[in-house]
């Protein structure tokens, strides 16, 4: 009996190491599928989503090149299951590369097939490899894109690449997390001892991480040398880095979320040094002042800032002549940007025209625009930078490393008795010194020609106040009239502007007919303040209902208040971030008909969140001919951790429940 549970032991043991290696090791080879292979009934994933990643597998090489240098060589094999019609997006690849002058980043021994079950048996369809074609983005960017053929719903499809690369600063990232479940993500970089990278890793999913040394042989060939052998061959230590994540979900994007793609599990790579033996260490990567100075001397940024630029002095007399306040010469220059030039959209922090030619043509992109503002600032003397930044929706700047990718937008700082005023010329709704809430995303950089300042535009500098008010009488007929006003918040107001500017006031005032859960009609309309940009928009109107049943449940909120909770999913695993502070009152006065009796009110309450991170309070009265109602939601904060995440569900679900609460009157008999 002892022998035999030894042995059982022993199989066990053995088949816990065959189940770890199967864990950390994973071969798969193109076009090698059966049937088996389309069952993934025992896998963990997510069974409502259109498709899943079965495997992705990366692997970076550092290679010796004809050039008498090195070369990146990049090889990625994806299999993916479609699960339903809706998943065939997945077959749609796109592959970016980078250009630059005469050197271009290529594809090469790119395989891509369909498998389909027919008959009991596996059937291939190859990619036509006419069907490949490539997209210019712009001068340094291109992207090679095709779609496999004969996908439906239970295809795998796979597709197999490399990306041959002579930039050095580009060793491919790697995203564990997509659009799609990932069974299996694993990822190889082989780096030589002569190149220092810094890894940047994100998001909270946990990662495999294992490395050894080993020792690697280049060849490559000098074209240079007129005399002797140009071919070399050499050995030299080389770190195999790995990285493997299993069973990945999908990150969903939830309500105040800046961008999804600054919580995925990802890991990029930036070139820092070349460490060549008997050579000093070379810095590649370079520092924020070293950027700054670049900048300011390239042409399609800095350098047309620098000069003198009489040239706009005509275009500019008529606006600032006889101001000799610099604060207001500010004012009027930026407003006669805002309001006669016309932005054709955010493309970068670069120009896209010389100056002339944008003021001449009086549109370009965001950053033209900016950039023009900024160098008609200086040329009437007052101080200006550019400042560069990354929207909301681009994602974060890293605030240790000079890296110029993570920017995305430019706006104009000037400088007015020690005080800095952030201006964008580009939006036609926003005040002086006020910029789009979507540049409210932490660090960014004030260009100088010798330092790059660190400035930082925070969600928490930002707080919306919105006040609204409702009075509410009734006479005899069962009419009920009243009067709603309304101060928005400025970022409120700017969306209002927007929004009534494309579609009028009274697709405005529909919507708040369509707020409101019973009929209404809205009369003594009024909207102030359009065009003052630095003043918040007021709203006001009279309205008119019917109400005449014996029992009547009346929410006091009307057409304001919380309806939905923001927070829907049951867990969140990377922070909350919202855009500014909410600080949102409401009053309500409703005089009780002679007729009526109150039967139910909601009860007052007061919730903190936190300490001091925010309060919602709903106080409501009734003196016997009055009801009175103040609530109020106060956030002291923009962003939470996750782990603070089921805390301000509950809050918001409690403020949900509040504002749904009616007033219940009866018909006196």
């Amino acid at each position: 009996m002892k022998n035999i549970i030894l042995l059982l032991v022993i199989a066990l043991l053995g088949l816990s190491q065959n189940y770890l290696f199967a864990q950390n090791k994973l071969n798969i080879k193109f076009g090698k599928i059966d049937v088996a292979d389309f069952d993934l009934s025992q896998k963990k994933f997510d069974t409502s989503v259109n498709a899943v990643v079965i495997a992705d597998i990366g692997r970076s090489d550092f290679e010796g090149n004809s050039k008498g240098w090195f070369s990146l060589s990049f090889q990625r094999h994806t299999r993916v299951k479609i699960l339903n019609k809706n998943g065939v997006d997945a077959a749609n690849v796109e592959i970016p590369l980078y250009i630059s002058g005469t050197s271009e980043e290529r594809v090469v021994n790119l395989k891509a097939s369909t498998f389909n079950i027919e008959n009991g048996k596996v059937v291939e369809t190859e990619l036509d490899k006419k069907s490949v074609f490539k997209d210019k983005y712009d001068k340094n960017h291109i992207t090679v894109k095709f779609t496999l053929p004969a996908v439906k719903e239970g295809s795998v499809i796979e597709y197999i690449y490399t990306v041959s690369s002579d930039f050095l600063t580009n060793l491919q990232p790697w995203a564990f997390q997509g659009a799609y479940p990932v069974l299996w993500s694993q990822y190889q970089v082989k780096m030589p001892e002569f190149f220092n990278y810094v890894f940047l890793s994100q998001g909270s999913f946990p990662i495999e991480h294992s490395s050894e040394t080993t020792r690697d042989n280049f060849s490559m060939s000098d074209p240079s040398r007129t005399s002797g052998s140009s071919y070399y061959n050499f050995a030299s230590n080389a770190t195999m880095h790995k990285w493997i994540a299993r069973d990945v979900p999908v990150l969903k994007t939830e309500s105040f979320t800046s961008t999804i793609r600054n919580h995925v599990a990802k890991i990029e790579f930036q070139l820092s040094q070349f460490r060549f033996p008997d050579s000093p260490v070379k810095d590649i990567m370079g520092n924020w002042n070293t950027l700054a100075t670049e900048l300011m001397k390239d042409e399609d940024f800095g350098a047309a800032l620098l000069k003198n630029n009489n040239w706009l002095e005509d275009e500019l007399k008529p606006e600032t002549q006889g101001t000799a306040d610099p604060l207001e010469k500010a004012k009027k220059i930026y407003a006669y940007v805002r309001d006669r030039y016309t932005s054709t959209g955010n493309r970068n922090i670069a120009l896209s025209a010389p100056l002339r030619t944008i003021s001449k043509n009086k549109n370009g992109y965001v950053a033209d625009l900016n950039l023009l503002l900024t160098a008609m600032m200086k040329q009437q003397g007052i101080d200006a930078y550019p400042v560069i930044l990354s929207t909301r929706e681009h994602g974060y700047t890293h605030e240790f490393y000079p890296l110029i990718d993570r920017f995305n937008y430019v706006v104009c700082a000037v400088n007015i008795g020690n005080q800095f005023y952030y201006l964008d010329a580009s939006s036609p709704v926003l005040g002086f010194n006020h910029l789009p809430d979507e540049c409210y995303n932490g660090h960014a950089r004030m260009i100088t020609p010798d330092l790059a300042k660190a400035v930082y535009f925070n969600p928490d500098s930002l707080i919306e106040k919105k006040l609204s008010s409702v009075i509410v009488r009734s006479d005899s007929s069962g009419k009920w009239k009243g009067r709603s006003t309304t101060v928005a918040g400025y970022y409120e107001s700017v969306g209002l502007r927007d929004k009534i500017k494309e579609k009028g006031e009274e697709s405005f005032f529909k919507s708040i007919q369509t707020a409101y859960s019973g009929e209404i009609v809205i009369t003594e309309k009024k909207i102030e303040h359009l065009k003052e940009l630095e003043v918040p928009v007021k709203v006001a109107f009279d309205f008119e209902t019917t109400m005449d049943d014996d029992m009547i449940y009346f929410n006091p909120m009307m057409w304001e208040g919380y309806k939905d909770n923001y927070f829907k999913a049951a867990e969140r695993t990377y922070p909350v971030e919202m855009p500014y502070l909410f600080d949102e009152t409401y009053i309500f006065n409703m005089d009780i008909p002679a007729d009526y009796t109150v039967e139910e009110i909601p009860k007052s309450a007061k919730v903190k969140f936190g300490e001091a991170d925010g309060f919602f309070e709903y106080l409501i009265d009734n003196s016997g001919t009055a009801v009175r109602l103040r609530s109020r939601l106060k956030l002291n904060r923009a962003t939470f951790a996750p782990e603070e995440y089921n805390d301000l569900r509950e809050f918001f679900s409690y403020v949900v429940k509040k504002h749904a609460e009616p007033i219940v009157l009866k018909k006196k008999k």
